[in-house]
């Protein structure tokens, strides 16, 4: 069995409010085993024996789907995967303002066109720098994010498809915590 993570799209935002009491029958139902949320904010983990994210995304959206009348954009990452991602980050730690920054990132669905990824990078500002590596586009914020001209709806917009936008801290102890 594989551990995975789902995180999920416009739950607990917008006006749609899932219990995760709910969310995780709604899983189970679906066939997943092991299923447990992280925080009221969309995160689900689940084991399965299949190895085909996409597969498990397609399922669990319309599973999602079927029982709440809307559709749910679904990501799912192995704990592997989101391990890589933490020690990854793309930004220069090294970098003076290390300290009074934050780290945002936004999990697709696939790898977005060179074109897309010029595109975001291009919007770099002092306070705001952005990178994309494989399926997940990650947003350096000096300052905080709520001053920012930025947002996850403007990152889907300006790479063309959806996606859902985590802090690193809270990918961070999702691992400490489960992985």
């Amino acid at each position: 069995m594989g551990r995975r993570v789902a995180f999920l799209r416009a739950v607990n935002v917008g006006g749609h409010t899932i219990r995760m009491a709910d969310l995780r029958a709604s899983f189970e139902k679906a066939g997943f085993e092991a299923v447990e949320t992280f925080i009221a904010s969309g995160n689900v983990l689940f084991d399965s024996a299949e190895t085909d994210d996409e597969k498990h995304e397609r399922v669990i959206e319309r599973a999602l789907e079927a029982e709440y009348g809307y559709p749910i954009e679904t990501f799912v990452r192995s704990m592997s995967e989101l391990a890589t991602l933490v020690e990854r980050d793309p930004f220069d730690r090294k970098d003076p303002a290390h300290d009074g920054r934050s780290v945002y990132v936004a999990f697709l669905g696939r790898r977005p066109t060179p074109v897309a990824v010029k595109r975001l990078v291009a919007l770099a500002t002092d306070d705001d720098t952005f990178a994309v590596v494989g399926r997940e586009a990650y947003w350096l914020r000096r300052g905080g994010i709520g001053t920012s001209r930025f947002s996850a709806g403007f990152l889907e917009k300006t790479l063309g498809m959806p996606a859902t936008l985590r802090g690193l801290p809270t990918i961070t102890k999702l691992l400490a915590k489960h992985g």
